[in-house]
Order: structure tokens, then C-alpha cells, then sequence
């Protein structure tokens, strides 16, 4: 089952939708993670240094007003000593919460010697209160080595905080880089990603409608051949199938149009060639005298009749080229005596016209295998128009050459031109194309078309080249 248009646009739309979910929950991740990260900083190790500062200074503190005491005996100072005894002990409980474990470790040894600093005094001011004698430098030196256990630990502890500081921030760099490096890897994945969608859905929407317009130009031009057959979504399929359809009943129509064309062909050339023969005897003189005014009508129906057999038998040799039923006797065929030829047929339309008419042919012009009497029609048709469409005074000039084992004939005038859209459709049967500004010259519309089967069926080429206002170029090729 193929998706319709709107189930390969949402799923390519979910697909992408989906992509950039999960790159903005990556980012929402990594973001956490270094906010964790600079929050630990800022909340642990920071403070835990701030703390290891206030610590040593409140140590430094004890032990001044400790030893000051010592000496002058003064309980003020004692109570001071005491003041930031308690100090240490809450800054060392406040720390210890922040700390991590190994921090933590730093702290409790710290805290011990502090202890064990704090019983020395305790020992010794008890001997002072008591006004006894006791090992001063003994207990001088205890205090001393307690207090540089103490200070040795923080010092330690500072480091370790620093160092762990560190460590984050270069964490923190790190993952930054590779943050950085992932979300340049998922953005170019990503485009893709979403470029290889997009061009799927794209080709699978535009290829069948190329091939929907293609077909529709075909149809335009008159060929109707052949089923379209296209995978693609089920609403262009319906598109196709509408337009096979189309094709088929334009087939039909055209080919019950041919065959109508055809029959009334075939019905009146038997009557308008009694007619012809009739006014033929009667301008003979064959039914009796005639008058001027007699004669110069019965010439006027033998011009008409003429041209009627001569529309006829263009739509019958039509309609047996279309159909495949046209013979073709192929023999090597000099173009120069039929180009002269139908500059003699001519010479009285263009003389009437005040016309220039010239050939140009190159000299050792090779002979093509063709059907003499077809290449004399379309050269008849070619130059016969160039005529018609060139007004008085103007120029023809039919030319001839030798081009890569290619016959090359021109018919090139000084007329009112074709419009540019027009050139594709000259060729058409029925079609006649007018410059804007000049006057439109009564025709069939069917010589063209005649020239392009012959051309077509002689395995040459033909086309036209114009400007309007600046005459056209009609040329085809044969095969030599």
C-alpha cells in the first residue's frame, strides 16, 4: 500500500520534529550536567575553602590569645581564646557538612588534633588556677606540634579542594569540547538527515508529476500512445489514471476524426474531379459557344475546383501518413532539379509580387534515397509558403549544402516572422501561427504538417527559426 501525500509529508515532518526533540533533550542534559557541575563548585568546593581560610585564621587566633594568656593570666583573654575556640568548632561542623568524603577525612583529623590542642590548654590552665608548678616547655612544645598537625591538615585540605576545583573545571572544559564536537556531529547528521527526507519526498511528489507533465505535453502535440504508468501516491495515481483516460477518448476522438476527414476526402474528389473535367470541356467549347463573362467564370470554378482536389488530397495523403499506409519509393534523388522545378511553378506568383526569389547550392550536392515525388511536395509546401507569407517587394532564398552525411535544404524569407511559442507547434496539422501586427493569410494549416511526416518518414529533420518582423528559416535534413 502506497502513503498518500499527506502521510509522506507528516512522517517526514515526525521524523525531523523527532530528530530535533532528541538533539534539544541532548543539549537540556548536557546543560544539567555542567550546571551540576558549577554548582558543586560553587557550593561545595568554594565554600569549603572559604571555610579552610576562616578555620586557620580563628586557629591562629586560639593560639594568640592563648599564649597571651599564658603569661599575663588575664581571664578577658581566656574568654576571647574561648570565644574563638567555639568558633573553630562551628566552622569545622559547618565544613564537615559541605565536604565530600575525602574533604571530610581532612577535617576530622583537623578536628582531632584541635581536640587534643584543646585538652592541652585545659591541663595547663587548670595547673594556673591551681598555682602550681607544671612542665611549661613540655606543654609549650605539645601545643605547638598540635597547632602545626592542625594548621597541616587544612593546609591539605586547601590543596585538595584547589586540586578538586581544578579537576571540575577541566571536567568541565571537556565536556564542554565534546558537547561541542557530539552537537557538531548531530547537526551535520541531522542536515542529513533532514536534506535526505526532504529529497525523498520531494522526488517521490515531483518525479510523477514531471512525468504527468510530460505526457500532458504529449497529449498537447497530439500523441496519444501508450498508458502512463507511474508509482506514486495515490492521489497522483488517480491523477495518472484520469489522465489515461483523457488520452484514450482524445485517441479515439482523433483517430474517428481522421477516419471522418478521410472518408469525406475519398467522397468528394470523385465529384469535384467530374466538376473540374466538366468546366475543362465547357471552356473547350465543347457545350457551345461561350461568352467572355461565361468563360471567366467557368475559369473561377476550374481555380476553385483545383484547390478543393488539391485540399483534398492533401488530407488524404495526411491521414495515410498518420495511419502508417503511405508508400514511400526510395531512390537516390537530385535535389537541384526539384528545387528548380518548383522555382518554375512559381515564377508567376512571384513575378505578381514584385518578389526575389534565389537558390543557393552548393556545388557536388550528394544525392539523397528518397521518394522523388514526396520531397518535391514538401519543397512545394516550404517555398509555396515562404511566398505566400513574403510581401511584395520582399525576398526568398532557398539553399541547399552538404553537412555531415546530412542533405541540408533551407527556405528562408523576409516575412512577418513566427512568434517564439509558435515554433513548437508550426508543425502541427491545423495550426497556423500570425506575427503580432500583420494581417492573417487564409490557409489549411495542413502543408506543414505534411512536410514534417515526410521528413520524418525519410529518417531527416526539420524545424523553423524566426523572429517577428524579422522573417523565418524553415530547414530540414536527409540522410545521404
Amino acid at each position: 500500500m502506497r502513503l498518500t501525500l499527506f502521510a509522506r509529508l507528516f512522517l517526514g515532518y515526525l521524523g525531523i520534529f523527532i530528530l530535533i526533540l532528541a538533539v534539544s533533550a541532548y543539549a537540556v542534559i548536557e546543560l544539567r550536567r555542567f550546571n551540576n557541575i558549577t554548582r558543586s563548585v560553587l557550593e561545595s568546593d568554594n565554600r569549603v575553602l572559604d571555610y579552610q581560610k576562616k578555620l586557620t585564621d580563628t586557629l591562629l587566633s586560639e593560639i594568640r590569645y592563648e599564649r597571651r594568656f599564658i603569661i599575663t593570666r588575664d581571664d578577658a583573654l581566656y574568654d576571647q581564646f574561648l570565644l574563638f575556640k567555639n568558633d573553630f568548632e562551628l566552622y569545622l561542623e559547618e565544613a564537615t557538612a559541605l565536604a565530600d568524603p575525602e574533604a571530610s577525612g581532612f577535617l576530622r583529623r583537623a578536628g582531632g588534633h584541635h581536640q587534643s590542642y584543646q585538652d592541652l590548654v585545659d591541663q595547663e590552665v587548670k595547673y594556673l588556677k591551681a598555682r602550681k608548678d607544671y612542665p611549661y616547655e613540655r606543654y609549650k612544645q605539645q601545643k605547638e606540634r598540635a597547632a602545626d598537625l592542625i594548621s597541616a591538615e587544612l593546609k591539605k585540605l586547601a590543596g585538595y579542594s584547589q586540586q578538586n576545583t581544578y579537576g571540575k573545571i577541566q571536567t568541565l572544559a571537556e565536556a564542554g569540547s565534546n558537547a561541542g564536537r557530539v552537537a557538531l556531529l548531530i547537526t551535520g547528521a541531522s542536515l542529513i538527515f533532514v536534506i535526505t527526507i526532504s529529497f525523498f519526498i520531494t522526488r517521490s511528489i515531483t518525479r510523477p508529476i514531471s512525468i504527468l507533465k510530460m505526457k500532458t505535453r504529449d497529449i498537447a502535440k497530439g500523441h496519444f500512445e501508450g498508458d502512463l504508468n507511474v508509482a506514486s501516491p495515490p492521489e497522483i495515481a488517480e491523477l495518472a489514471s484520469a489522465l489515461n483516460f483523457m488520452s484514450r477518448k482524445l485517441k479515439d476522438l482523433d483517430r474517428m476524426k481522421s477516419d471522418f476527414f478521410s472518408s469525406m476526402s475519398h467522397e468528394l474528389r470523385t465529384p469535384l474531379t467530374s466538376i473540374k473535367e466538366g468546366v475543362s470541356l465547357l471552356l473547350d467549347g465543347v457545350g457551345g459557344p461561350l461568352s467572355d463573362k461565361q468563360k471567366k467564370l467557368l475559369r473561377i470554378l476550374a481555380e476553385e475546383s483545383e484547390r478543393l482536389i488539391s485540399l483534398v488530397n492533401s488530407l488524404l495523403d495526411l491521414s495515410k501518413m498518420e495511419a502508417g499506409m503511405m508508400t514511400y519509393t526510395f531512390e537516390p534523388v537530385p535535389l537541384v532539379p526539384l528545387i528548380d522545378k518548383v522555382v518554375i511553378e512559381l515564377a508567376p506568383l512571384v513575378e505578381a509580387k514584385r518578389i526575389q526569389l534565389e537558390t543557393k547550392i552548393a556545388a557536388g550536392l550528394p544525392a539523397p534515397r528518397a521518394d522523388n515525388a514526396r520531397i518535391l511536395q514538401a519543397l512545394r509546401n516550404l517555398v509555396g509558403n515562404a511566398v505566400k507569407f513574403t510581401p511584395e517587394g520582399g525576398q526568398v532564398t532557398v539553399s541547399a549544402r552538404h553537412s555531415d552525411r546530412t542533405v541540408e535544404v533551407s527556405v528562408a524569407d523576409t516575412g512577418p516572422g513566427i512568434p517564439v511559442e509558435s515554433l513548437t507547434t508550426i508543425f502541427e496539422k491545423y495550426q497556423q501561427a500570425t506575427a503580432a501586427g500583420s494581417y492573417r493569410i487564409k490557409g489549411t494549416g495542413l502543408g506543414l504538417a505534411l512536410v514534417k511526416h515526410i521528413v520524418t518518414s525519410h529518417g531527416g529533420k526539420v524545424w523553423a527559426e524566426s523572429e517577428p518582423g524579422q522573417g523565418s528559416r524553415f530547414t530540414f535534413v536527409l540522410p545521404v
